[in-house]
């Protein structure tokens, strides 16, 4: 990519100057008196001892300290790239039991205006664990940052006991301060739809009473169950939300535009009993295993939800007749519109022709619909909807040993890095340890030319890195490898120049977690 990439934009690029800011509005949180809420802004340092290293370009060695535009450039660079970072450490012990969470890092870096992506990360306060989600939305931001707000507590919910739930019902009807569910971890860029809080309450509330008249529910949902069943009722609502009357037009817009938009979501419960992903779209899990020689693998724990997965088309072809099996999936895409097959929200692909066109008529005459991301328009071939739904799949992964850490990304970290590169950089940047293969017999028959390409590619390996948070780290070789493995600062630099209009040409919107797990609890206690 970086040779089609660099030559046709270096021209645009160095006409734009890197900005120092981010131009995405920060609106305070609002408080949920349902969560025991952190705010942890990002730690970090635009001129640090890593500004002193040297680049080598051509033969030729440069001092950051020699070339003072050199040196902005890379604090510029360095302020965009971290400037939604987040690092978190995790207590060993928090007074109900072991973490099996040693500390995660996150990051995310927007190519659309405004960043379509979405993070969540919570501890459970009425259940065991902790729950961390990427979202990617597409046709806008609206139902990602809902289900961002939203996910984590049906799950929590879903998995408490019912004594609990009885508890959470007493307080709600006698008007006293409702246990916390969640302790959230937020970046303080992270927004929240506080215009619709009191709607979610209420729903969410609806869902601990259905949980409640449960006569099997005594003990609360297993991890598995739990999150199954959060995926599907948080999109039910969402569907709701979208068709009954609300107390004002801001609420109703917003439940359509919620509604009428989408997202994929990936969401990991990760405790001492192991690791549960629940997976909907093309977001993805992967485990960084540590081998005995202290070389990488990795393991992953989601299956991309895309045509690319030719199960997953079969799956969406069965459910429609024999006639439409050439049309439910064209262009490698769902109707030939849509990427991913499962999703939140998206309802264009879920409800009637005729309830759309009754619930975009309902709205108030004059409203700009296009300013809503709704469009007068039904995907091609629509004949027996729905044709997606949000049904995650969920996988279980028992802890073990090597077990090292979990990467949680949108498809745009793993449209520029594969999952062995991904686990290969985040387990040399926690070990500080490049391996090297041995020069095998082959290599060794190499011409000049080449044997000088393959030490360039070893030379790149070795590089140290440049950042403390690991999420940041994937991200600036996500975008900055060059073709030899090598981080390239041009490269770099033009990826963060683009103008808001060309960005997404080039790239997507991209989210990053690091699970570092505590694989102690894992290895056999002495007696």
């Amino acid at each position: 990519m970086y040779g089609r990439v660099y030559a046709s934009i270096l021209q645009r690029t160095t006409s734009h100057i890197l900005t120092l800011s981010s131009t995405v509005p920060i609106q305070t949180s609002h408080h949920c008196h349902f969560s025991s809420r952190c705010n942890f802004g990002s730690e970090r340092s635009c001129c640090t001892g890593e500004e002193s290293l040297y680049w080598s370009q051509s033969g030729r060695h440069f001092s950051t300290h020699q070339d003072p535009e050199f040196q902005q450039s890379r604090v510029q660079i360095n302020s965009i790239l971290r400037s939604n970072e987040q690092t978190i450490i995790v207590p060993e012990f928090d007074g109900r039991g072991l973490s099996a969470v040693r500390r995660f890092d996150t990051n995310q870096l927007a190519a659309n205006t405004p960043n379509e992506d979405r993070r969540s990360a919570a501890t459970c306060l009425q259940s065991k664990g902790m729950l961390f989600g990427v979202l990617d939305g597409h046709g806008g931001w609206a139902c990602a940052q809902a289900v961002s707000e939203r996910l984590l507590y049906y799950v929590a919910v879903a998995m408490m006991p019912k004594h609990s739930l009885e508890e959470l019902e007493k307080s709600m009807e006698q008007g006293r301060p409702v246990p916390p569910i969640l302790q959230w971890f937020k970046h303080h860029a992270d927004l929240n739809y506080r215009e619709s809080a009191t709607l979610y309450i209420n729903h969410l509330r609806v869902f601990w009473q259905d949980l409640l008249e449960n006569e099997e529910h005594d003990a609360g949902m297993s991890p598995w169950e739990a999150l199954d069943s959060a995926f599907k009722r948080l999109d039910a609502d969402i569907s709701l939300e979208a068709q009954v009357p609300l107390s004002n037009d801001l609420m109703k817009s917003t439940a359509i535009q919620v509604a009428f938009a989408g997202c994929t979501a990936c969401v990991a419960h990760v405790d001492t009993d192991g690791i549960h992903v629940a997976n909907a779209g093309d977001c993805r899990a992967v485990l960084g295993m540590q081998n005995e020689d202290g070389s990488w693998s990795a393991l992953p724990l989601s299956q991309d939800h895309n045509s690319q997965n030719p199960a997953e088309v079969e799956r969406i072809k069965a459910q429609h007749p024999l006639s439409e099996r050439e049309t439910v999936v064209t262009d490698d895409r769902l109707l030939g519109v849509l990427m991913p097959l499962r999703a939140f929200g998206d309802v264009r692909f879920k409800w009637s022709r005729e309830l759309q066109q009754s619930i975009l008529a309902s709205l108030e005459s004059g409203m700009d619909l296009d300013s809503f991301n709704l469009y007068h328009y039904t995907p091609p071939n629509y004949l027996t909807p729905p044709y997606l739904d949000v049904t995650p799949e969920v996988t279980y992964h028992k802890l073990r040993p090597q077990d090292r850490f979990l990467i949680l990304g949108t498809d745009g970290l793993w449209d520029e890095l594969s999952s062995e590169d991904a686990v290969r950089l985040v387990g040399e940047h926690l070990s500080g340890i490049h391996l090297q293969a041995p020069v095998s017999s082959s290599e060794k028959q190499l011409k000049l030319g080449q044997m000088h390409e393959l030490l360039l590619k070893r030379r790149a390996r070795a590089s140290p890195a440049l950042d403390t948070n690991a999420a940041t780290h994937l991200i600036r070789h996500a975008l900055g490898t060059g073709e030899y493995g090598e981080l390239s600062h041009e490269k770099l630099a033009s990826m963060l120049a683009l103008p808001e209009d060309l960005a997404r040409m080039y790239r997507d919107d991209i989210t990053a977690t690091v699970v570092f797990l505590n694989s102690d609890l894992a290895r056999p206690q002495n007696s």
